[in-house]
């Protein structure tokens, strides 16, 4: 009896425990599910409220949306919904300057929603993008051609002084000095010249320098030289045109074309020949060189440095404009400079008594007879006062 109890006992216990058992695996498999769902539609809620661009999923994108006829045209918007993250047609439009959306003001920023300028070709350039374009100018053209000039310019100073010397005054000085330059006059000039040779020396070290001073003052030397010198060309800049006006105007009268310019020219001045062709107080050599320096690549030289330093009012100051007014600035600049060092030989080494008229104002009779023979003739003539100001210099008694 008490076995066949015990036994019943032990058979409702495993009975019991089996029923629990399968309570609870019911109970969890219809828990489970329910997890599920929520987790999903959780994610699902936190997706959809997920601000900002969404990713996409790269499966999703349709392999044959390029055989649409109009794929070709489509805007980034119809793109994203065949190819979603296929960002062509907008980079596309980039490329071709199409101009973006930017909060920035018009008129401080007029290019800034254009990323890429559009194509162009300018003088020795391919047809590419504008700042491609000008970058192949300046590299191909006004650097290695322009630079070639300054040093056949140098070359051929330093040949003729070797050559020829410094031309010298074949009589003797007569002691009786006459007044070429007014204090005025040298005032003017030696403004003028200081501000040329500091935008020039600048401008060669900007441009050339990165070729014959950056390899032995190294990187950073040589940056914060070109710094300096680039403030110093900005605010030189407008002091180099207000005294090249000034000149222009001072000189202008006695610059005016005459006939015996022409022999002088002819002659070539003399240079060759070793004798002195007549001329007024300003030879034609000296002309060529107030009109088409001064005058003519001055007033290029000028409006374009206006337009870099962003000084003109009413001007739109775009990259393009940017872009020619330094290719016009560039070559203009190159070309005078050119022009001037012959000026600057001829008024220090190369000619006695030259620098001496513009540091002074004076000059020897015997000068003037042998370099300006119709001047001087005027002068004795009494047509032009040997003394047009008040000041004197050693001996100054009239001719």
């Amino acid at each position: 009896m008490k076995r066949s109890s015990v036994t019943t006992h032990i058979q409702s216990g495993l009975i019991a425990t089996c029923l629990m058992l399968g309570t609870v695996l019911s109970v969890s498999a219809q828990t489970q599910p329910a997890t599920a769902a929520t987790a999903t539609a959780a994610a699902e809620s936190t997706k959809a409220a997920a601000p900002g661009v969404q990713s996409a999923n790269i499966f999703s994108i349709a392999p044959d949306a390029n055989t649409d006829p109009k794929y070709a045209d489509q805007t980034n918007g119809e793109r994203g919904k065949v190819q979603p993250g296929n960002n062509a047609p907008m980079w596309r439009d980039v490329g071709k300057g199409v101009e973006g959306y930017s909060s920035l003001p018009k008129s401080q920023a007029p290019e800034a929603g254009v990323l890429i300028q559009p194509f162009v070709q300018y003088p020795g350039s391919r047809l590419t993008t504008a700042g491609e374009a000008w970058r192949q100018v300046r590299n191909n053209w006004i650097i290695p051609y322009g630079g070639s000039l300054l040093l056949i310019a140098l070359g051929a100073v330093g040949v003729f002084y070797w050559r020829k010397g410094m031309i010298m005054m074949h009589g003797k000085p007569t002691g009786v000095e006459i007044e070429r330059f007014t204090p005025f006059e040298r005032s003017a000039h030696w403004t003028n010249a200081i501000a040329f040779v500091v935008l020039a020396l600048s401008g060669v070290t900007m441009a050339f320098g990165k070729f014959f001073m950056q390899p032995v003052i190294g990187d950073t030397l040589f940056g914060w030289i070109t710094y300096l010198l680039k403030n110093a060309h900005n605010f030189a800049g407008p002091l180099f045109a207000v005294s090249l006006t000034v000149v222009f105007v001072t000189f202008v009268k006695d610059n005016l074309p005459s006939k015996e310019d022409f022999v002088w020219l002819i002659k070539g001045g003399g240079l060759l020949s070793g004798h002195e062709v007549p001329s007024h107080r300003f030879n034609a050599g000296e002309k060529v060189v107030f009109w088409g320096g001064v005058f003519a690549l001055g007033l290029v030289v000028v409006a374009s440095g206006f337009v870099l330093d962003k000084i003109i009012p009413f001007l739109v100051y775009e990259r393009s404009t940017m872009q020619m007014a330094h290719m016009i600035h560039a070559v203009a600049t190159l070309l005078m400079i050119a022009m001037f060092i012959g000026h600057i030989y001829m008024g220090t080494i190369g000619m006695e008594g030259a620098y001496k008229a513009m540091k002074t104002g004076y000059v020897d009779e015997t000068w003037a007879k042998e370099h300006h023979e119709l001047w001087h003739d005027d002068i004795k003539a009494g047509k032009i006062p040997a003394h047009r100001s008040e000041e004197t210099s050693g001996t100054t008694a009239h001719v």
